[in-house]
């Protein structure tokens, strides 16, 4: 029990939670030990984050020999919240709702996401689909050449 004061002491000062290791002892045990210290760190732990943004699973971009296919998760939104349009060379999602009760309070969201076309792309035969697992579906074919 005697060292039980000098661990918390090290664990606290070595505490940095802007600085990520996965061999850091801190990133597991200083979190719960700063819940009782200090209120403002409580429970705080950073995730790891991808490495690509394609690999996040939010939105991806697949490209073939006939069409270009957008995936997007919208499963946030209502399918009347979310509109796709082609504007110049790019294809424009926006997605908004009013605010909403959910388990923790209040949330209101909104986003718009733009991809920009080749240039072989059929614009006014882009079209689009949305799931009932709520993911987006755009899919914009290639001209003939």
């Amino acid at each position: 029990m005697a060292l039980l004061p000098y661990l918390i002491d090290t664990l606290v000062d070595d505490y940095d939670p802007y600085y990520y290791h996965p061999l850091n002892i801190n990133r597991f045990l200083a979190p719960s030990v700063l819940g009782l210290s200090t209120p403002l760190h409580s429970g705080y732990l950073r995730t790891m984050r991808h490495s690509q943004p394609e690999d996040s699973g939010i939105s991806a971009i697949k490209e073939t020999k006939d069409d270009v296919k957008i995936s997007l998760d919208v499963q946030e939104f209502k399918p009347e919240e979310v509109k796709v349009k082609v504007v110049d060379n790019f294809v424009v999602v926006e997605g908004k709702h009013e605010e909403r009760k959910d388990e923790h309070g209040f949330v209101s969201r909104q986003f718009v996401r733009k991809y920009r076309l080749p240039t072989n792309v059929k614009l006014e035969a882009v079209s689009s689909s949305l799931s009932s697992d709520g993911i987006l579906q755009i899919t914009a074919p290639k001209k003939v050449t």
